[in-house]
């Protein structure tokens, strides 16, 4: 079973900085998606960003300029700096994988447990 667990999420105020990391671990045979999704209250869980194993990348237009994902593989890690942070981007992040646990096995959608992103104005 493949276990995401992030971190660095916090209190900021607008026009400041974060960064969130997210480590993958468990038994864990292939992992070719990455990536970061948020849901703020009262809203549907929405994309933020993900990164293939080919380093490329996709994001949200209303993240676009001020969020960068990246990925250490040797690490199975994901990172999001998120930097111009604005009011609205205060959600709950989730980190996402999609992984399959044995070679043979068909890749799934993999959840954290999520981490609080507040941005004061």
């Amino acid at each position: 079973q493949v276990q995401l667990v992030e971190s660095g999420g916090g209190l900021v105020q607008a026009g400041g900085s974060l960064r969130l990391s997210c480590a993958a671990s468990g038994s864990i045979s292939r992992i070719n998606v990455m990536g970061w999704y948020r849901q703020a209250p009262g809203k549907q869980r929405e994309l933020v960003a993900t990164i293939v194993n080919d380093g490329s990348t996709n994001y949200a237009d209303s993240v676009k300029g001020r969020f960068t994902i990246s990925r250490d593989n040797a690490k199975i890690t994901v990172y999001l700096q998120m930097n111009s942070l604005k009011p609205e981007d205060t959600a709950v992040y989730y980190c996402y994988a999609r992984a399959s646990s044995l070679p043979l096995a068909p890749l799934r959608d993999c959840w954290g447990q999520g981490t609080q992103v507040t941005v004061s104005s």
